[in-house]
């Protein structure tokens, strides 16, 4: 496909992300919603469920879907670089293998239905690579490089059924017994259940919703997570799908130049010197009143 400018790649690997999205939902659950995944499995046949610990499940989400990911990737003829150290951004770089100055960075990030039904995580840093964008500290290629920055998002709920600081329980499968080489049974004196098949075995987490969004369309104007240089996102899940952040009208250099200077630029207030941490102090500051109604109330 011949493309006229950088702009035709963004829209079409986003209207890619987006059919991934819908395609991994059915991917990753049963016919009733559950996860398919139940558990991890020993060589006694003994099923050992997963706890509600949020980055075991994240890691286990991401193993799951990756084989999709490279699929998809082969499919729209981009390969993939995975990050070089653990605290690297992106998680996924993806480069197309016909130009590779067409870069994307899309970071996978799960997380699970508040009890108000919205969902919270973080967009990554605002700190070093993000304000030095020709320079590779912490980032698998500088930040302008990267035609696009996007996250993948799974939002999941939790199964009620144990506390978060439940053991795990252990099964004993009649399917497997049948299909496999018995082994001598040396498990620890634990409480065993027997059932009939795998399915019978409760996932611990169920109503996978996936959504693909370019990151400064979700953004909030506040840090997500503490005393940490994250760039938070609160939303419900309408309006991730609908990149109806809090700078989605306002476009993506007011969100680059709002979380350069956060928490460094200062302004007069009320007789007193402050940090500016929130986007209408900051377009006060810069003279542009103008657009404030432009600014997307966050409503969470």
């Amino acid at each position: 496909m011949n493309f006229k400018d950088k702009n035709d790649y963004k829209l079409d690997f986003k209207k890619n992300l987006d059919k991934l999205s819908e395609k991994l939902q059915n991917y990753v659950a049963s016919e009733n919603g559950d996860w398919t995944i139940k558990g991890f499995i020993d060589i006694y046949k003994n099923v050992y469920t997963i706890s509600f610990d949020t980055k075991i499940i994240s890691k286990i989400l991401e193993i799951h879907i990756f084989p999709q990911i490279l699929q998809f990737a082969k499919e729209i003829g981009y390969k993939i670089i995975l990050a070089e150290y653990q605290n690297y951004y992106p998680d996924l770089t993806f480069i197309n293998k016909e130009n590779e100055d067409i870069k994307f960075a899309v970071d996978l990030k799960t997380t699970y239905r508040k009890k108000n039904g919205l969902a919270s995580f973080t967009l990554g840093s605002h700190g070093t690579y993000f304000k030095d964008r020709d320079k590779k500290k912490n980032i698998q290629f500088p930040y302008n490089a990267y035609l696009g920055h996007y996250c993948l998002g799974i939002i999941y709920s939790r199964t009620d059924l144990y506390d978060n600081i439940s053991e795990t329980e252990i099964y004993k499968v009649k399917e497997l017994e049948n299909k496999f080489e018995i082994i001598n049974n040396n498990v620890e004196k634990r409480k065993v259940t027997i059932v009939e098949n795998i399915k019978n075995i409760t996932s611990v987490i169920k109503d996978f919703e996936f959504f693909s969004a370019e990151k400064w369309k979700i953004a909030s104007d506040k840090q997500g997570s503490g005393n940490t240089a994250n760039i938070g996102v609160t939303l419900g899940l309408n309006d991730l799908k609908n990149e109806n952040g809090v700078f989605s009208r306002l476009g993506e250099k007011w969100f680059d130049e709002y979380w350069m200077n956060y928490g460094i630029a200062t302004m007069i207030k009320k007789g007193k010197t402050i940090k500016i941490t929130n986007i209408k102090d900051f377009l006060e500051f810069k003279g542009r009143n103008d657009l404030l109604n432009k600014v997307v109330e966050n409503k969470y």
